[in-house]
């Protein structure tokens, strides 16, 4: 089943996440949670990709919202203090990803990750916001991008087994 668009842009608007409210009413587990964030990171990094050359703007979102949703998955993942605090409120801020990014990479080690993450704030920002980047510009970051999803799934994985 799908959500309606107009229910999806009201969440949008409200910074509701929908994954996490979903979680919290049907009391679901971790490995659930981390998986269906992990599900819509690789979806974005997918949408993206297509669009780099066609749509550098949206390819630009698309890739920020895999790394989005990737940090989520991470944070679940190693229950991380961030993510508990989204299941109090209710939706993720760019302070509780900021902060998750750092928590992040101290717990595993990984310095590398809060660079990731610089790059997927500038798509956000001058990317999608300002419309500033070009194609090639867009798939200069297109690798550390596809990191950090890489990173959730083998976080994932091994929240697995």
């Amino acid at each position: 089943m799908e959500i309606p668009r107009s229910l999806s842009i009201e969440l949008e608007k409200r910074g509701i996440d929908i994954i996490d409210v979903l979680a919290k009413v049907l009391n679901l587990d971790p490995p659930t949670v981390t998986s269906a964030h992990l599900e819509l990171a690789e979806r974005f990094l997918n949408e993206g990709k297509e669009l780099v050359n066609k749509d550098p703007v949206q390819a630009s979102e698309k890739l920020y919202k895999a790394a989005e949703e990737a940090v989520k998955a991470i944070a679940v993942a190693l229950n991380l203090e961030e993510a508990r605090r989204v299941g109090e409120i209710n939706r993720w801020t760019t302070q509780l990803l900021f902060d998750a990014v750092d928590s992040a990479s101290d717990k595993i080690g990984k310095r590398e990750l809060r660079w990731w993450w610089g790059r997927a704030w500038i798509l956000h920002v001058e990317g999608f916001h300002e419309a500033r980047l070009r194609p090639d510009q867009v798939k200069r970051d297109l690798p550390d991008i596809e990191s950090i999803v890489r990173l959730a799934r083998e976080l994932s994985q091994d929240k697995l087994h």
